[in-house]
């Protein structure tokens, strides 16, 4: 049934079938007979008849149709809101994020910790950036409000902890290094532009 045929049903309608219930049976004998009749029917060998085909093709065949998790995990939105990543410019490597704290403001939660400091060029950095997990609700605030799209949200779900409170440094969202190539873009201010091949050209290492 798809949606228009489900908004337009007419419950008022419907047609209803009458079970014709046997009477309770009375003595032992046919008690006993009423729970074979109802245990041993054509359904319950069609049922196992579908289990063990499923379980030949899955040990013999390798036709699985589960996922082998935690080694296979199922495909899931880019969007999704899972646990954070900070992103890398592209051009030098180096985090994106200029230490405004826009998003240590806008967390409901209450869960970003941020700590800024002025390298030798005075340039702001950011000298410690945690979040807790342990009080982060996922609402995605902390990534529509970045101007510089440096925080956003990966595929990353399992955050089970065997501690009450679950923090996440800034080194364990930063996109390694090695995998800048599979960084993932996302439109936005801050985004990988059209013609950033021609542009890495002429952007200095030092951002």
């Amino acid at each position: 049934m798809n949606l228009e045929q489900l908004s337009n049903r007419n419950i008022g309608q419907q047609t209803y079938k009458m079970v014709d219930l046997k009477p309770t049976p009375s003595t032992g004998v046919k008690k006993f007979t009423q729970v074979v009749e109802r245990t041993f029917k054509g359904e319950l060998f069609v049922g196992l008849y579908v289990t063990f085909r499923e379980m030949i093709n899955a040990l013999f065949k390798g036709e699985m149709h589960t996922f082998k998790y935690p080694l296979e995990k199922m495909p899931i939105s880019p969007r999704y809101r899972a646990i954070h990543d900070m992103l890398r410019l592209l051009e030098s490597g180096h985090y994106r994020c200029i230490g405004c704290g826009l998003c240590e403001k806008i967390c409901i939660s209450n869960c970003i910790k941020m700590e800024t400091r002025y390298d030798e060029n005075q340039r702001k950095e950011v000298s410690e950036y945690t979040i807790n997990f342990g009080r982060c609700i996922f609402c995605g605030y902390c990534a529509e409000v970045c101007p510089e799209l440096a925080i956003v949200h990966g595929g990353r779900y399992e955050n089970a902890s065997e501690q009450r409170a679950s923090f996440s440094l800034f080194e364990d969202m930063l996109t390694p290094i090695d995998a800048l190539k599979q960084q993932k873009e996302f439109d936005g201010f801050g985004a990988i532009s059209p013609n950033a091949d021609e542009n890495i050209k002429k952007t200095p290492l030092a951002y």
